[in-house]
């Protein structure tokens, strides 16, 4: 408490700084949003693979839900970067972009070949993707492929989400960026591995959103009591 009379007090005693809560609730709200987006993306891949492998029939209803997938993981991605930029460094921010701008092309893909090829017959099919258009496939399966790598690294080295869910998610989704160059098994397998890391990575940024934030506890710590000179 400042002393030496009200003159003095508003003259020289500091007024104790506004309390926010915008910040801290913004922030819990993003992490559940990209939480609930990564378990249907997840759900969305599984179903994918259910669909190629069979399990499922091939209707325009399972075509439909495959693009959505890699337009939820976009903001599920962002919200894992978010999580841990400040342990990540630059290799998480390099890894982000890379794997941002390779879902990004994935989804582009897969709006193209589910919503465009699907309705062509065998041989337009194959001119397009054997031709012109498969120097962009390549280039994005790379940039998928390294984002995903560094990524993971970077998030192994930062020690905030769990590295079991990073194990899943770099094995998984590496080895569905090699798509043409593994066996269709391996590549669904890698990504139903992708998905369960994606889902717990998912389960992570939800159980986040629960707790306080950092940014919170310091907006609502209690104002220091600094010692004023007298008049």
């Amino acid at each position: 408490m400042c002393r030496g009379g009200p003159i003095v007090a508003v003259r020289h005693c500091p007024r104790p700084a506004p309390r926010r809560h915008g910040d801290g609730m913004t922030e819990r709200t993003l992490y559940r949003l990209a939480g609930l987006a990564g378990l249907i993306g997840g759900a969305l891949i599984v179903l994918a693979v259910a669909r190629r492998g069979g399990v499922l029939p091939e209707t325009a209803l399972t075509h439909a839900l495959a693009p959505p997938a890699s337009a939820l993981l976009l903001l599920t991605l962002t919200a894992l970067y978010l999580r841990q930029r400040d342990r990540a460094g630059r290799l998480g921010l390099a890894g982000f972009v890379l794997n941002h701008l390779g879902l990004s092309g994935l989804f582009a893909i897969e709006f193209l070949t589910h919503a465009v090829l699907q309705y062509q017959d065998a041989a337009t099919r194959d001119q397009l993707v054997t031709g012109p258009g498969r120097p962009y496939f390549l280039v994005v399966a790379l940039t998928f492929l390294a984002g995903v790598l560094l990524f993971g690294v970077a998030s192994w080295r930062a020690g905030v989400l769990p590295r079991g869910a990073i194990v899943l998610y770099v094995v998984g989704l590496s080895a569905a960026a090699l798509r043409t160059a593994v066996p269709e098994a391996v590549y669904l397998g890698g990504l139903l591995v992708g998905s369960a890391g994606v889902l717990w990575l998912a389960q992570t940024l939800i159980r986040s959103s629960t707790a306080p934030s950092a940014m919170s506890l310091r907006n609502w710590a209690p104002a220091r009591r600094t010692p004023s000179t007298r008049a």
